[in-house]
């Protein structure tokens, strides 16, 4: 018997067995005896530190090793102190952003023109803007990341199309681990999700071609996280 057949054998044989019903794999009147990998999971996640301030140094750290700049701030004159050095750095002529609390406050702040998204937009024009100012669901301390969903950052195009993606957010945000920004995401938005959640770990990259890390591939080239 070739190679081939042996191969071709085995998938036969593979296809006897019928695969369970997509969601069935917890199914507890199947696995009696079976608990949900998730309940488990903090058992070989990384530990984040049991403080408040252990677990904001812990994220610092990672938004480091991601090359994030993460700012955190007492107050809100603080913050739009930073927007304002930031944009005169970089030569910002006008930013997008979408209608939300934290977002409106930094993009009015800057007095400059802004590009809404919560009414349509061009994306054309959206390209042209220098930065987007985004709120999130929450900072997670375990990966140095952000939880950012289509309603909480006004729209899918709003942290991917501009250059420098900035995000406001508020230190009770902070959550410790992966587990729990989606424990939050579930109690926030169960059974209606929206229709895009993602987890943004810093600027875009790629090492594709000869592991050369190069940054803005696909996405922004710059993430900064203001908190206060």
């Amino acid at each position: 018997m070739s190679e081939r057949e042996n191969i071709l054998g085995r998938i036969r044989e593979a296809l006897k067995v019928p695969a369970p019903l997509p969601g069935s794999h917890d199914d507890m009147s199947v696995h009696a005896s079976a608990e949900a990998p998730a309940s488990h999971a903090r058992e070989w996640l990384p530990s984040v530190g049991a403080s408040v301030a252990e677990q904001f140094d812990l994220f610092a750290r990672n938004c480091a090793d991601l090359k994030t700049d993460f700012q955190l701030f007492a107050n809100r004159d603080e913050l739009k102190t930073a927007l304002a050095k930031i944009a005169a750095a970089e030569k910002w002529q006008r930013v997008a952003s979408h209608d939300g609390e934290l977002s409106n406050f930094a993009s009015r702040s800057l007095g400059l023109p802004v590009l809404l998204t919560d009414q349509g937009y061009d994306v054309q024009a959206m390209e042209k803007c220098d930065a987007g100012i985004t709120e999130c669901d929450a900072l997670i301390a375990q990966t140095g990341g952000v939880a950012v969903t289509s309603r909480s950052a006004g729209g899918r195009a709003l942290s991917v199309l501009p250059p420098h993606h900035v995000v406001i957010a508020r230190r009770e945000q902070l959550v410790a681990d992966l587990p729990a920004a989606f424990a939050l995401l579930q109690a926030k938005y169960a059974p209606d999700f929206p229709s895009m959640i993602s987890f943004i770990t810093g600027p875009s990259r790629t090492g594709d071609i000869e592991r050369i890390l190069v940054l803005g591939a696909h996405g922004p080239k710059k993430l900064t996280i203001f908190c206060f």
